[in-house]
C-alpha cells in the first residue's frame, strides 16, 4: 500500500514537473493557485476510506506521468475515430483541442469549443456558481493542472438536430502521459441535446486520464448523454461527473466501459429543485487484469424527484469490478421515487466483483428500492438451448446478450449501439478462448 508520505511526494513531483498555459485570466489563475495550496493538505487516499475500500491506487502511483502536447494524428489513427455519425464533433488529443478534426459549424445559441480558447466572460459567468472540487486529491489535481477541456453552453429553448460528440484520442508514445480535461456543460431553460463522449487510444499507450466535468441543467432542460470508455489496457482512467439538476429537467446517461487497466467513474448527482428526473445506465465488460469501478452518489435534497440507476457487468479471466452506489433521501425530499440495481455475470471462476448498493432515507413518504445480484450462467437455460440444437458457445452468448440488452436498449443512436454490440461480442469471444471451450467441453466452468 502506498503510504501517505509517498502519495504527497508523487503529487508534489507532478506539480513541480508540469506546467499549464500562461494565458489564464486572473480569476482562473487564482482558482488554480488556491487548488494547489489545498491539494497537499487533503487526506491521503487509504483503503480504510469507504470510497476507496476496494480500489487500490498503488499501480497508478508507481507511474511517473508527464503532461503531453497534442500529438499529430497519423492516417492509421483515423480508424480509432469510428464510428462516424452525423454530429457536431470536437476532438481532443492528449487533452488538447485539435481544430482540424473538429466540426464547429454550430447553430445559433450553441457554444461548443475549447475551454482554453472560449469566451472568457461566458466561462466566468458559468463557473461562478459552481463549487470548487476538492473532494479528494485527484479532483484537486485536475483543478491545478488541467490544460484544456470543453465548454458546452446551449441557450434557452434551443433543441439540436443532431448529437454533439467529444472524442478524447490519446497517443502517448513511450512517455507515460498525464491527461486532464476539464469540462463544463450547461443547458439553459428548455434546451435539449444529445451528447456523446468517447475515450479511445492506441493499444500500447500508457497514461492517466483524470477527467472532471460539471453538468448543469436548468429548468425543463433535457440532456441525453452517452459515454464510451474503450482505452488502452495500459491506461488509467478516472472520471468525476458532478450533476446539478433544476426543476423538471431530465438527465439520461448510458455509460459503456470496455477498456483500461484501471478505470473508475464517479457520478455525484444533486437534485436542486422539484420535478427533476435522472436515469443512469451502465454496462461494463471486465477481462484479464482489468479493474472497472463505478461509484454513484445520488442526493435527493428536494421533493418530487425521481432517479433510476441500473448497471450490469460481464466479467471473465481475472477481471475485477467494483460497484458502490448510494441513494440519499433528505428529510424534506418527500415523494421521492428512486431505484438502484447492479447485476453481474461471472463468466470464469477467477473473476471477482465487489458490489454495495445503499439507501439512506430520512423522509417517510417515498418509493425506494435497491438490489444486486452476482452469479454465473444458469446451466438449465444452457441445457434448454442446447436441446434445441444450439451449440454451447452460441447458447452462452445468447444468454449474455439477453442479460446486457436492458442497458443496450437505452442506446438510441444506431452507430453507437452497433459499436457496443461489437465490443460485447468481442469480450464474450475472449472469455470462451480463455477457457479453451469453443467446443463446449468446459461449460461447467461458466455455468453452475
Amino acid at each position: 500500500m502506498i503510504s501517505a508520505a509517498q502519495q504527497r511526494e508523487w503529487l508534489q513531483q507532478l506539480i513541480t514537473a508540469q506546467t499549464t498555459a500562461a494565458n489564464n485570466p486572473a480569476w482562473l489563475q487564482q482558482q488554480r493557485t488556491s487548488a494547489a495550496e489545498i491539494l497537499l493538505t487533503l487526506p491521503a487516499i487509504q483503503r480504510s476510506q469507504e470510497a476507496w475500500r476496494y480500489t487500490s491506487i498503488d499501480a497508478l502511483m508507481q507511474q511517473a506521468f508527464q503532461s503531453l502536447a497534442a500529438a499529430p494524428v497519423v492516417a492509421a489513427d483515423h480508424a480509432l475515430l469510428q464510428p462516424v455519425m452525423e454530429s457536431y464533433r470536437m476532438v481532443l488529443v492528449n487533452g488538447h483541442y485539435l481544430k482540424n478534426l473538429s466540426s464547429q459549424s454550430l447553430p445559433a445559441g450553441v457554444s461548443f469549443g475549447s475551454l482554453r480558447n472560449t469566451n472568457a466572460e461566458l466561462l466566468k459567468k458559468l463557473s461562478s456558481a459552481l463549487p470548487e472540487h476538492h473532494e479528494h486529491v485527484f479532483t484537486a489535481l485536475n483543478s491545478v493542472l488541467n490544460p484544456d477541456g470543453v465548454l458546452l453552453h446551449i441557450a434557452a429553448g434551443v433543441k439540436l438536430d443532431r448529437p454533439l460528440e467529444i472524442i478524447y484520442l490519446n497517443q502517448t508514445g513511450e512517455q507515460a502521459g498525464l491527461i486532464q480535461p476539464r469540462n463544463l456543460i450547461a443547458l439553459d431553460a428548455g434546451a435539449r441535446a444529445t451528447l456523446v463522449e468517447r475515450f479511445i487510444s492506441d493499444d500500447q499507450s500508457v497514461y492517466f486520464n483524470n477527467t472532471l466535468a460539471d453538468i448543469v441543467l436548468a429548468d425543463d432542460a433535457h440532456l441525453e448523454h452517452y459515454r464510451i470508455q474503450d482505452e488502452s489496457r495500459h491506461a488509467f482512467h478516472l472520471s468525476s461527473l458532478y450533476l446539478s439538476l433544476q426543476a423538471r429537467c431530465v438527465y439520461q446517461a448510458t455509460d459503456l466501459a470496455f477498456g483500461g487497466r484501471w478505470a473508475r467513474t464517479d457520478y455525484i448527482t444533486q437534485f436542486k429543485q422539484a420535478g427533476a428526473r435522472c436515469e443512469l445506465n451502465g454496462l461494463y465488460t471486465v477481462g484479464e487484469q482489468q479493474l472497472v469501478d463505478f461509484h454513484l452518489d445520488v442526493q435527493h435534497l428536494v421533493p418530487s424527484c425521481s432517479s433510476h440507476a441500473q448497471f450490469k457487468g460481464l466479467l471473465y479471466g481475472k477481471g475485477r469490478a467494483v460497484f458502490d452506489g448510494r441513494i440519499l433521501v433528505a428529510k424534506d425530499a418527500q415523494h421521492t421515487n428512486a431505484q438502484l440495481s447492479n447485476d453481474n455475470l461471472l463468466l470464469t471462476r477467477d473473476a471477482e466483483v465487489d458490489t454495495k448498493p445503499q439507501l439512506e432515507i430520512y423522509a417517510d413518504d417515498v418509493q425506494c428500492s435497491h438490489g444486486t445480484t452476482v452469479g454465473q450462467l444458469d446451466a438449465q437455460q444452457i441445457f434448454y438451448l442446447r436441446s434445441r440444437g444450439i451449440d454451447a458457445t452460441t447458447a452462452r452468448n445468447m444468454l449474455c446478450l439477453g442479460f446486457a440488452n436492458t442497458v443496450l436498449d437505452t442506446v438510441a443512436l444506431p452507430a453507437l449501439r452497433e459499436y457496443a454490440s461489437y465490443k460485447l461480442n468481442a469480450a464474450l469471444h475472449a472469455a470462451v478462448v480463455m477457457n479453451g471451450d469453443d467446443d463446449g467441453s468446459k461449460t461447467d466452468t461458466l455455468s453452475r
